[in-house]
């Protein structure tokens, strides 16, 4: 028994140290809260629960991955990459793109996998961080086959 919990507390141990070093740039975790559609043709869900991890490699990139209740009541998972130069960084403001892959939504024929659910995103990110928590507003562009306006979503995060 002792050798197993050493073996488990030796792998948890090696795994955070991998991590920190990946994620040299500061770990986040975000929690999805809701989302804004601007002029909607119909009502759509605003409280948008879920969780999801920024991983910054360094000051202006970062790999993120998370799950949320989208705007139609489904199960939406996301992941891709966060670019956040330097030369758009203001005191507690900084300018971000993120770029990657979505499920939950009909992307027609953009879309790929069952019922063409995933899709592309690229997403403009407006963050405001003080020390240890943040909120993220993100501005999701349209999605046309769904009937989705412009949305505006928005995270609090805390780091670690």
């Amino acid at each position: 028994m002792a050798v197993v919990l050493g073996t488990i507390a030796f792998t948890i141990g090696a795994t955070q140290a991998r991590a920190a070093d990946w994620c040299g740039g500061g770990l986040w975790v975000d929690a999805m809260l809701g989302s804004h559609h601007i002029d909607p043709k119909q009502s759509f869900e605003d409280f948008n629960p879920g969780l999801g991890v920024e991983c910054w490699v360094n000051g202006e990139w970062a790999v993120t991955a998370g799950e949320y209740r989208n705007s139609l009541s489904h199960p939406s998972w996301y992941g891709g990459g966060v670019w956040a130069p330097e030369f758009v960084h203001w005191g507690i403001v900084r300018l971000a793109v993120m770029g990657g892959l979505i499920s939950g939504y009909n992307y027609g024929r953009y879309g790929f996998g069952h019922d063409h659910s995933i899709g592309p995103v690229a997403a403009p990110i407006v963050m405001v961080t003080y020390k240890r928590v943040g909120m993220n507003f993100i501005l999701v562009p349209p999605i046309p086959s769904d009937n989705l306006p412009f949305t505006i979503g928005f995270q609090l995060k805390v780091g670690f």
